[in-house]
This record gives structure tokens, C-alpha cells and sequence, in this order.
């Protein structure tokens, strides 16, 4: 589905959760440079992403303005105040992208259940922190952007075919594969996709364009910092994308006219592709595959040998 007409985000107003760091941190870099102010959510800014704070606190004639938001995606009353700070601070909100994730650390994860030494999800918790992080925050964030473009705050336009809105979406390639090592994170993305794919007529009747792009094997601290998913990969074989390759990416997704509602880019190292809803034939080549993923599932059975794997010991209250 195309674009009714075109966007440019110079001059618009963003929200980006997980600005912090990674992806989100590049994405939040390129649209200051292009001229779009930006609400940075997270719980905290890198060194990286503060120093880019700092250089934009201040608005002048030729550059935009950052602030942040200390946010905490799992708590939706944060998320309407992210919404609340961002018409305090600019008078209107144009793009927003609910860009924080977790890729199925330890402490929420399938193969440790609430109640086992590792987990934080509390056994009678009623959730997981990995969805709620991976899947319930951009579902949340989606209706709020929605309310928000169409009840605009402070006498703005809403949304329509004439004064486009825009919702971007990071997804995966684990929203096409299977993984048996991150089964929550894989099902979280799979839902992603789902969503961007269901919500897609909006921007025909009402202006308002979802869509999402699907980084594969990028090098930021969601894989750096974490040693059990580096073993996936094998350093002579497999190749990185970079956050930069996917920040073009996500900008590319607000701004051309082929990428409209429903559509999910792929990207990879030096390249990208659409991902079509049917009989796609999946991801491939640099960037897309780690060469010892099916090695890690010997963990996982290792896991599954132990006595009462799965099993109530105690009740272990969430810390998130």
C-alpha cells in the first residue's frame, strides 16, 4: 500500500522509546540532523545518547530540539506522560516510534520460568517482562499515538490524508524465523509483524501510516553486552549490520511513498528488502543468519535435563 502524499520530518516532532542506546539511539541522531525535534524515552542515555542530548537541549534557527524522558515502557501511566511531556514541550507529536526491546535475557525468558534462580518474573506476576517489554509496550504506545493524531493536544491539526501521522514499528527478522533459544522474543516479533500488517489500512482513510522495519544481526548492546547470544555467532562467517544501515532504514520507512501502511523493510548489511505477507521467501545473506544458532540449542536441552526444570520452588517477586 503506497502514500496518499509525501512526509518530510524536517520540522516535525518524534517520540522514541529506547533512545537511549542502540538503534534507537542512531534512528534519534538522524532525525535531529534532519531537522525533526525529538522526545528521547528510556530509562537512561548512554554516554553516546547524552552528549547528543546535550548538543540539542537548545533549539536555534537552524537545528531542532531534544529532551528526555525518563520512561519505563512496562508502565502504561509513563507512557501517557511521554505523550503528555512531548505536546508540553513542542505543542504536537508527528512521528512515534516504539523502539525499546529486549532480545530474551536470562531474567525473563522461556527456559527460565517464574520462580527459577534467574528469572525476575514473579510466579504469581501474571506476565512476562519480555512481552510486556517486546510486545505489550508497542501495542500500548500504538493506541496512545493513535488517540494522540486523532484528539490532537493544544488545537493542532489531526490526522489525515492531508496532514499525514506516522507510526514506526521495530520489528525483526525473528518475526519470520524460528528459534528455539528465544522463543518469547521470536513470538514478540512474530506479533510485531501482525500488527503492523492489521493496522495498515489506516493510512488510506485516515492518514495515519504503521509500518516497521526488521533489522537483523546488529551490532549494538542488545548483542554486545549479552555473551550467551555472541556464541551464536561465528566471527570468521557471519557479518554485522550496522544501527546506521537500519536508522536510513526506519527513515526511509517514515518518508517514502513505496513504504506505506503495512509495509515491514528489511535490513540487513548493505541491504534491504520488503518482506511480503505471503510466501516471502525469508531473510538472507549478510547481517541475516548467525552460523551456531542451532549449537545454542543444546543449552536449552541442558536445561530441560535438570531436576524440576519448570517446576515451583519460590516465589519470586518481580523487580522491574
Amino acid at each position: 500500500m503506497g502514500s496518499l502524499g509525501g512526509f518530510d520530518v524536517e520540522g516535525k516532532t518524534a517520540v522514541v522509546t529506547g533512545a537511549g542506546s542502540g538503534i534507537n539511539y542512531s534512528f534519534t541522531a538522524l532525525l535531529l540532523a534532519r531537522g525533526c525535534n525529538v522526545l528521547l524515552a528510556d530509562l537512561a542515555l548512554r554516554p553516546e545518547a547524552q552528549k547528543l542530548l546535550d548538543k540539542y537541549a537548545r533549539a536555534t534557527t537552524t537545528k531542532p530540539r531534544a529532551v528526555f524522558q525518563e520512561t519505563d515502557v512496562t508502565d502504561w501511566a509513563q507512557l501517557e506522560r511521554m505523550f503528555d511531556v512531548a505536546n508540553e514541550e513542542f505543542g504536537k507529536v508527528d512521528i512515534v516510534c516504539p523502539g525499546a526491546g529486549i532480545y530474551d535475557p536470562h531474567w525473563t525468558n522461556f527456559w527460565h520460568p517464574p520462580g527459577s534462580e534467574k528469572s525476575r518474573d514473579a510466579t504469581d506476576g501474571g506476565r512476562y517482562a519480555s512481552l510486556d517489554i517486546n510486545l505489550t509496550h508497542p501495542i500500548r504506545t500504538t493506541q496512545l499515538a493513535i488517540a494522540q493524531f486523532l484528539h490532537p493536544k493544544n488545537g493542532s491539526a489531526k490526522a489525515s490524508p492531508s496532514n499525514p501521522k506516522r507510526v514506526l514499528i521495530v520489528t525483526s527478522i525473528a518475526g519470520q524465523n524460528a528459534n528455539l533459544s528465544t522463543p518469547l522474543y521470536v513470538a514478540a516479533k512474530h506479533g510485531m509483524n501482525g500488527l503492523i500488517r492489521s493496522l495498515g489500512a489506516l493510512e488510506d482513510k485516515l492518514g495515519i501510516r504503521v509500518n516497521g522495519v526488521a533489522p537483523g544481526i546488529i551490532k549494538t548492546p542488545l548483542w554486545t553486552e549479552h555473551p550467551e547470544k555472541l556464541a551464536f555467532l561465528d566471527a570468521a562467517k557471519d557479518e554485522w549490520a550496522t544501527p546506521e544501515e537500519v536508522a536510513e532504514g526506519m527513515l526511509r520507512c517514515l518518508e517514502d511513498s513505496a513504504l506505506g501502511g503495512g509495509t515491514i523493510l528489511e535490513v540487513g548489511a548493505k541491504q534491504t528488502r520488503l518482506v511480503q505477507a505471503l510466501n516471502d521467501p525469508g531473510p538472507s545473506g549478510a547481517g541475516h543468519s548467525v552460523s551456531r544458532l542451532a549449537d545454542s540449542y543444546e543449552e536449552v536441552y541442558g536445561w530441560l535435563a535438570e531436576e524440576g526444570w519448570g517446576q515451583r520452588k519460590r516465589n519470586v517477586k518481580s523487580r522491574l
